[in-house]
């Protein structure tokens, strides 16, 4: 008897097996998606499917549709294909530059809503058309969507980039006291490139910061682990650079109130790194040239610090989280009672830069 009992629980497995295979077989699982806003208001999205058949020669398959929602977006991409389509494999949503100005929030909180649908998605904005970028073959890419995902988390490990998820999307939006952040990229002939960082006022996309500020604006907004800086100190004496490694940065933030009784902010920064090249005529053996280097670093990252902080005020964003430290200074009465938005780009930051060579190899 108990033989029998074992023999139908085996069997059991193997059916089991079998129609979990067939299921998967079956399954479209969404790796990408992509969202543009057409002229008539409408959204073109399209998806892309990695392609698990050995024996298929295409790596992946993209599908593509026009609706008036993404949820008539999806049923509209099932009658396309033969598989099921499924988003628990969703790895990442780019949005085109276009709809990213019109606002982004009815699409990320679709998203959000959805339980198959994990929160560290990661959302990115394209400088042109989403659905062009993702539809694009790169030879040496087959899956693009991989691609743009790996490379994301390359450049944010490094923290040249913010890691942004749909979860940091949507907390920041709902945050009073800071404004969300996304990673710009663009698609060239062969590749796509890192395109900068776009910065939004609640989900509207108003401005960006250059790629090469992209650096400058990490150290200001957080913590910086194992990042690298190209610095031109160029001037009257000459030519003059250094390339920095192993970046570590600390930031501080601090509310004051000023004698007229308005409010500023102390942002500060301990900076650490290494020297890997130097152009220039000073001797970093010597201690005084030594001191000289890091004094003139300490002026050029205060000065592009400067012109993003200006630049973000002007155009009313938030980024850097300056209401964060404000309203964590008053009392809860006291910061309803502040009309921020309008107060944000009047506040005035003293910055103190600090930076600390830690490493010049074997330079003479």
């Amino acid at each position: 008897m108990g033989k029998r009992i074992a023999v139908c629980l085996v069997l059991s497995l193997l059916l089991t097996g079998c129609r979990d295979q067939l299921i998967l077989e079956r399954l479209g699982f969404t790796q990408s998606t992509s969202y543009d806003l057409l002229p008539d208001g409408r959204l073109k999205i399209s998806v892309s499917i990695p392609k698990t058949d050995p024996e298929s020669t295409v790596r992946r398959e993209i599908l593509s549709t026009v609706a008036r929602t993404s949820k008539e977006g999806r049923l509209n991409l099932s009658r396309k294909t033969n598989l099921i389509l499924v988003s628990g494999q969703l790895r990442t949503t780019l949005y085109g530059l276009s709809l990213a100005k019109s606002g982004l929030w009815s699409h990320l909180d679709t998203l959000q809503r959805d339980p198959t649908i994990s929160p560290r998605v990661k959302v990115v904005i394209v400088n042109g058309e989403a659905s062009q970028l993702l539809e694009h073959n790169f030879s040496q890419h087959p899956r693009t969507g991989q691609y743009i995902d790996r490379l994301l988390e390359k450049e944010s490990n490094g923290g040249s980039i913010p890691r942004v998820t749909l979860y940091d999307f949507v907390r920041d939006y709902y945050d009073d006291g800071i404004d969300p952040v996304a990673p710009i990229v663009v698609g060239r002939k062969d590749n796509i490139e890192m395109d900068g960082i776009a910065l939004f006022k609640k989900d509207k996309y108003r401005m960006r910061i250059e790629p090469v500020q992209v650096m400058f604006f990490a150290l200001a907004r957080g913590k910086v682990n194992r990042g690298e800086m190209s610095i031109d100190l160029t001037g009257k004496e000459g030519t003059e650079s250094v390339m920095l490694d192993s970046v570590e940065s600390t930031r501080k933030l601090k509310a004051t109130k000023m004698n007229n009784g308005s409010i500023g902010i102390h942002l500060q920064l301990s900076i650490r790194g290494a020297i890997r090249e130097y152009i220039g005529k000073l001797r970093l053996a010597e201690t005084k040239d030594h001191q000289l280097l890091e004094e003139a670093i300490s002026r050029h990252i205060s000065k592009q610090l400067e012109d993003i902080i200006r630049n973000i005020q002007k155009h009313g964003v938030d980024s850097l989280g300056f209401g964060k430290v404000v309203r964590n200074s008053l009392t809860y009465k006291e910061w309803k009672a502040l009309d921020w938005n309008a107060v944000y780009p009047r506040i005035a930051v003293k910055l103190s830069v600090g930076i600390q060579i830690k490493d010049q190899g074997k330079l003479e």
